[in-house]
């Protein structure tokens, strides 16, 4: 099939309205996956018995399933379950950020245990509230040595979208398939759908090593 510029420039608007899905998705998935993913990380250093140990058999769970059985199981089976009926957009932010969630409470836990010895050292020396000393000591110091290693997962998370397609989320993906069954021509939108995703992941991934090259500078 030859390339038809006319059937190109009429799926943008389209692909345009899927693109700006993708990115709501990306960026409220970010948002749960980084909160809980801190969650999780504190929950799991507490050493609270019991809890600890559930929330590593939930964290080892998700990550050794597929996302896309996830999103399958919350949408198909835990609602019915709940008698309840988010949409799928909504469902998709779920089980982005829940998935995400249990890589990014190991790259937290990771940066609490990069911090110095000493500094927990200093804060029991000094007697200081425990909140203090996650809020005012450690985290501080942990954050922003994990942040590009957050932020490639953010990016990982940008290129996993089109699996929402299952659930009818109209992404960009998705777009483009309903404007290739609309004119049985899907070279163009799916080629325009793939140069989207780059347009945003390259620089993204461009921006994401500079700062891991200033935070290796800290």
């Amino acid at each position: 099939m030859e390339w038809d510029w006319d059937n190109a420039f009429e799926s943008i608007p389209l692909l345009l309205k899927g693109l700006l899905v993708t990115v709501e998705l990306t960026l409220l998935g970010s948002a749960v996956a980084y909160v809980l993913g801190l969650v999780l990380a504190l929950l799991r250093r507490g050493r609270i018995p019991v809890v600890s140990q559930v929330v590593f058999l939930f964290v080892e769970l998700v990550r050794s399933t597929p996302l896309l059985i996830q999103v399958f199981v919350i949408f198909y089976l835990l609602w019915p379950a709940l008698d309840i009926r988010p949409s799928a957009f909504l469902t998709g932010v779920i089980a982005l950020g829940i998935h995400y969630a249990t890589y990014t409470s190991e790259v937290y836990r990771a940066g609490i245990d990069a911090v110095p010895r000493g500094q927990w050292e200093a804060a029991t020396a000094l007697s200081l509230p425990r909140t203090r000393v996650w809020t005012g000591i450690i985290l501080p110091q942990a954050v922003p040595r994990v942040m590009p290693a957050l932020g490639n997962y953010m990016i990982s998370m940008f290129k996993e979208t089109p699996l929402l397609l299952a659930i009818g989320v109209l992404d960009v993906l998705n777009r483009a398939k309903e404007q290739g069954a609309e004119t049985f021509r899907v070279i163009e939108p799916y080629t325009l759908a793939g140069v989207l995703f780059l347009l945003i992941s390259f620089p993204s991934s461009i921006l994401v090593r500079k700062l891991e090259r200033r935070v290796g500078q800290l």
